[in-house]
């Protein structure tokens, strides 16, 4: 069985970088081929995808949010991590983690989502 777990810091000053780790359990992130996600869901707002990373090490992000984003992996950990720069309050938002067979699929697998609140 699969899961996703993310972990980092609930709170985050304006102008620093956000920092969260997906873990997977239960499945490797370098074997299959499949694509890792972040999205996020500020309040009373819907869904927002951030970007992901494919099993093959491909990126890909957000148009709107490409220049301080980045996606990366710790094979070595079976981890990927997202980092947002310069956040502000409008990035505060309950940011999760999931897994699609393919580009545009439905989530197959989904983290428990992390609260993360930008204020100083």
């Amino acid at each position: 069985q699969v899961q996703l777990q993310e972990s980092g810091p609930g709170l985050v000053k304006p102008s620093q970088t956000l920092s969260l780790t997906c873990t997977v359990f239960g499945g490797s992130i370098t074997t299959d081929y499949y694509y890792l996600n972040w999205i996020r869901q500020p309040p009373g707002k819907g869904l927002e995808w951030i970007g992901y990373t494919s099993t093959g090490g491909n990126t890909y992000y957000s148009p709107s949010l490409k220049s301080r984003t980045s996606i990366s992996r710790d094979t070595s950990k079976n981890q990927f991590t997202l980092q947002l720069s310069s956040v502000t309050p409008e990035d505060t938002a309950v940011y999760y983690c999931t897994r699609a067979p393919s580009i545009g699929a439905r989530y197959e697998y989904w983290g428990q989502g992390t609260q993360v609140t930008v204020s100083s």
